[in-house]
């Protein structure tokens, strides 16, 4: 399957660099990022916040990702 996708400048450099970092090529880097993504979001790790007031669930922010280090 192929797929078209129009990126800046900016953001084919990072991509570049950011694959040449892991021994990839651009192409291959695109779809490793894409890859990645799908596997997460099969996980199903997102889970809404349960409370009682449905205003305080729109405007609460959750808890995610890495803990500090202490």
């Amino acid at each position: 399957m192929k797929l078209t996708i129009s990126l800046d400048d900016g953001e084919v450099k990072i991509l570049k660099k950011r694959g040449k970092k892991n021994f990839l090529t651009l192409k291959e880097q695109v779809e490793e990022i894409i890859r990645t993504s799908c596997i997460r979001a099969s996980k199903g790790g997102y889970k809404p916040i349960k409370c009682d007031d449905r205003l305080v669930g729109i405007f609460s922010r959750e808890k995610r990702g890495r803990k500090k280090k202490k």
